[in-house]
């Protein structure tokens, strides 16, 4: 189990960590060491087998390991226990708790499992408003990295030469793209709902520039931490 420590970080980003499959190393690799984790039900079996200690866990509880939960209790960590009779996921609530713990920045972790509706619900639950509250929006779902942008908003991300990359309109339409560093460059680009537009892109550079000017854009890097084509 991970080391116990009752201090609470003032940190810039939160970490939530949901159910599903078990987190990848690869995914672990360079997230901030004073991080406020939260870990959304069976989440919390997932953060402890990675060695990261939970500041709060959240949920209805009925997938979390029974002992992984008395642990956390005996710890001291903090439980929001919900009803499973609940209008919002276990996701949701955790995403919520983000937003209030003064993080300007969230990261979801979190991996397929053999739910794919849990999946889609989890994903696309960054691209709610709400979300807009954060500078920087994004998910570690197991071998991919996933950047939410709610516009205006424009990103840079550090990445290897050829690497794939799509955009995805996920929650509407979006406008005035702009994509420099991809073998297919946009510039004041729409994209819509299933629109394929932005799909299976390749970068050119290592530095891979997007802008967004309306709507919420979905930059997903499919093969970020490891995998093979």
């Amino acid at each position: 189990m991970p080391a116990k420590g009752t201090h609470v970080p003032s940190s810039r980003t939160a970490l939530v960590i949901v159910g599903g499959s078990a987190l990848s190393p690869e995914s672990l690799v360079g997230l901030p060491a004073d991080a406020y984790i939260i870990a959304a039900d069976s989440g919390l079996d997932h953060a402890v087998a990675a060695g990261l200690r939970p500041h709060l866990v959240v949920g209805d509880f009925d997938s979390a390991n029974p002992e992984t939960l008395a642990w956390a209790t005996a710890e001291g960590i903090e439980i929001e226990r919900y009803s499973p009779d609940k209008d919002s996921t276990d996701t949701e609530l955790a995403l919520a708790a983000a937003r209030t713990s003064g993080a300007t920045d969230v990261v979801l972790l979190g991996g397929g499992g053999d739910r794919l509706d849990h999946s889609i619900a989890a994903i696309t639950a960054l691209g709610h408003h709400s979300m807009e509250a954060f500078a920087t929006v994004s998910a570690r779902w197991d071998t991919t990295l996933i950047s939410v942008l709610h516009a205006p908003r424009v990103i840079t991300f550090s990445t290897e030469l050829d690497a794939t990359f799509s955009l995805l309109a996920l929650h509407g339409a979006c406008s005035g793209i702009d994509v420099d560093g991809g073998l297919w460059p946009l510039s004041d680009a729409e994209l819509h709902p299933g629109s394929s537009l932005g799909v299976s892109n390749r970068t050119t550079t290592n530095e891979l520039r997007v802008r967004v000017r309306a709507g919420v854009l979905t930059v997903v890097f499919p093969l970020h931490f490891g995998g093979q084509v």
